[in-house]
């Protein structure tokens, strides 16, 4: 690849976008869904470029005149906003059997962390980490192993906004984790990375936080009820991270 080509390209390898499904509280926990799980999904830049955002537009025109369309995994279940052509059975049918072809076709790598926020708290009480901080420390231990595996050190990383002070409070603990590294991956291997985080909002229409908000919902859904039926969740399972001596699903405590 030319210099020009590596410009043109950005100035990474790969990219990384996260998503979570749930909420982060302590103090009101859904005993419906006392769970916070954070999807990343990481895909190579030029096949993101070439093949995964034609691909996913394509999809998008094949149902309305534009590609402005989110692919929300709410709005899809409940047949909502420009998804209520879904209440048409066929058309749902149609619609997510292409949608699941889609998921399983498109070249993109998964990490999956969830966190039982009640067993958390049972466990640790007063020393309980805010459930997004906690993914995240889990999320970065296996990018290490990965990045260290392809040797490649850069990798920006796109994660979905929650609001300035939230926003705020991630963004210090993970530049505190780079830093400081954890009781499993030493700061120096952390130290070696370049991984500017940014934060986006799902109106910005970014396919790749898409990709993960589609993959965070089925897992999450695993997770409560694993003996269930969950077709999306068998789609996304096969793309787990090879990260090397860890899995890329954790689930905690």
């Amino acid at each position: 690849m030319s210099e020009i080509e590596k410009d043109a390209l950005g100035s990474s390898r790969f990219v990384a976008f996260l998503d979570e499904c749930g909420d982060h509280s302590m103090t009101s926990i859904d005993d419906d869904f006392p769970l916070f799980v954070l999807a990343t999904v990481i895909v190579e830049r030029r096949t993101y470029i070439e093949d995964i955002l034609p691909r996913i537009n394509s999809f998008k025109l094949s149902y309305w005149d534009h590609e402005g369309v989110n692919l929300h995994s709410r709005d899809i279940r409940k047949s909502e906003g420009p998804f209520s052509i879904l209440q048409n059975p066929r058309r749902r049918e149609r619609f997510l059997s292409g949608l699941s072809t889609l998921m399983e076709r498109l070249p993109y790598w998964l990490l999956i962390v969830g966190i039982n926020k009640r067993g958390h708290i049972e466990r640790y009480a007063e020393r309980a980490r805010n459930p997004y901080e906690l993914a995240m420390t889990f999320t970065f231990e296996r990018i290490v192993h990965f990045l260290e595996r392809v040797g490649e050190h850069h990798l920006p990383v796109v994660a979905e906004t929650r609001g300035r002070k939230e926003d705020a409070s991630l963004a210090e603990a993970f530049h505190q984790l780079l830093d400081e590294g954890t009781a499993y991956v030493l700061a120096d291997r952390f130290q070696r990375l370049d991984c500017p985080l940014v934060f986006q909002s799902k109106q910005r229409n970014i396919c790749g936080l898409q990709l993960a908000d589609l993959c965070a919902h089925p897992c999450a859904r695993h997770i409560l009820k694993p003996e269930q039926a969950n077709q999306a969740y068998s789609v996304v399972r096969r793309k787990l991270l090879p990260c090397g001596p860890v899995s890329a699903w954790k689930v905690f405590p």
